[in-house]
């Protein structure tokens, strides 16, 4: 039943409610299975906007839920018979200050449109893949190692800027802790001097040349350099035979790159696709495998040196869910150069250091059966254990793996008070590894109700 007092919300943004005709296209996302039907959507303009919607939320005891870029398949931006505080209709601006090499970014901006803007002046930051660690993360480290300063609103409504010098604190707690602490309305971001080419694309193979494609990569990845990056995106093609298409990168010419990548070109690909291309073209390599208008359920694990074994055992499970036909599934591996990410201090940012490569396994299916997630869920579990039989010396937080990639974080179905997130703990400790404890206060301090509890919910001390 609508609570009427989610119509009565007064913002400069606009107010969208089940009964506008706008009110579809405002819940959508990316992955159908990630919609829910909110009470209200409300498209803030300014920080005011959110401390005021809110202050609403709160006062209403409506379920909050934050979207920035949708891009969250568990439904981490949506709020069913709640309230969307959603940043990307208004908030989406990128301005270049270009004589101190910093960014400012709404929190509703895409990577795309951050990329775009900043490389009109030859600069580039550290950001998504997906239009984690990303490209440049062997020169620059994480994303969160080149944010300077945020515009963030907290539980209570205060607006605050958070930096080295000013709320150390806090700033320690979102780089690394995600969206527990408040909504950032701006980020300022480093930037970095970048070639306008790189040399980048995918080559592809066949199975037959799956084992010397492992060994040669496993090889390849001990002496990776800061310049370079791959990864495996591993899917069944259309004669139902399952094909690798490597994608590589060198932040180099062309010449420079396909020198340094002259063992994988001379192995054999069927096709390869690898060029100079615009360096914000980059990141929309591996766009295609997750187009906009299905349903996904994405499931991340981190995993040791890749073997053969490992490999033959998920593809040979991934090719049997795909004959089925229900799910296409696809399964990506990272391997970008970790040293410098690894090489910052444990206790610096609330993020868990000590990473190893990751893999993410994706099942899509029909956007008209969002209630087969449960299947997916099964399948997706299938597949990691598939590999993970085969890998030895895997803690319990490598086998969580990169935390943008959990999928099977329980998001509350209702407000909840913290006394609730119990059941959530454990999976949140993993998380975050021994700076659990530190969050755990200022969880405390600035979010004691747990209003923000969308993601990896830490539990307040008290």
């Amino acid at each position: 039943m609508l609570n009427p007092l989610a119509t009565s919300l007064d913002i400069k943004g606009d107010v969208i409610t089940p009964a506008h005709s706008d009110y579809d296209s405002s819940i959508a996302r990316w992955a159908k299975n990630a919609e829910r039907k909110a009470q209200v959507v409300a498209f803030v303009k300014d920080t005011e906007d959110i401390a005021k919607s809110l202050a609403h939320a709160k006062a209403n005891d409506l379920l909050i839920a934050i979207r920035g870029g949708g891009h969250n398949s568990a439904g981490a931006s949506s709020a069913e018979d709640g309230i969307v505080i959603d940043l990307s209709r208004y908030l989406n601006h990128v301005h270049v200050d270009e004589e101190n090499r910093v960014a400012y970014v709404g929190g509703g901006a895409l990577w795309r449109d951050v990329d775009a803007e900043v490389m009109k002046y030859g600069l580039a930051t550290v950001g998504g893949t997906i239009n984690h660690a990303g490209w440049l993360s062997g020169k620059h480290g994480l994303t969160i190692d080149n944010l300077k300063q945020v515009t963030i609103v907290t539980a209570d409504g205060s607006i605050l800027v958070a930096s080295e010098d000013e709320n150390p604190d806090l700033f320690w707690a979102i780089r690394g802790g995600g969206s527990n602490f408040g909504i950032v309305s701006e980020f300022v971001l480093a930037l970095n001097p970048q070639r306008k080419a790189v040399f980048a694309g995918p080559i592809i193979f066949t199975l037959d040349k799956f084992e010397q494609l492992v060994k040669l990569t496993k090889a390849w990845y001990q002496t990776i350099s800061e310049n370079e990056g791959m990864f495996h995106v591993t899917v069944v093609g259309p004669k139902g035979e399952p094909v690798i298409a490597a994608i590589l990168f060198y932040d180099g010419s062309e010449e420079e790159g396909r020198n340094n990548f002259k063992d994988f070109l001379e192995l054999g690909p069927v096709a390869d696709h690898a060029k100079e291309i615009p360096y914000e073209q980059l990141n929309t390599l591996s766009n295609e495998s997750l187009k906009h208008g299905y349903c996904y359920y994405l499931r991340g694990f981190s995993h040791k040196p890749t073997d053969y074994q490992s490999v033959v055992l998920m593809v040979d499970k991934m090719t049997r869910i795909h004959q089925e036909g229900v799910f296409t599934p696809t399964v990506m591996f990272e391997y970008f150069p970790l040293a410098k990410v690894n090489s910052v201090p444990i206790a610096t940012t609330a993020f868990r250091r000590q990473l190893t490569p990751s893999i993410l396994t994706v099942l899509r299916w029909d956007a008209a059966y969002p209630e087969k997630a449960a299947e997916a869920k099964i399948l997706s579990a299938g597949l990691e254990g598939a590999f993970l039989r085969a890998q030895d010396g895997l803690n319990n937080s490598d086998k969580l793996g990169y935390t943008n990639y959990g999928h099977d974080v329980e998001i509350p179905a209702g407000h909840l008070a913290h006394p609730s997130l119990v059941h959530v703990a454990t999976r949140s400790q993993l998380a975050f590894g021994p700076n659990y404890a530190r969050l755990q206060s200022l969880k405390e301090k600035y979010d004691p109700e747990c209003i923000f509890n969308r993601w990896y919910p830490i539990s307040p001390a008290s």
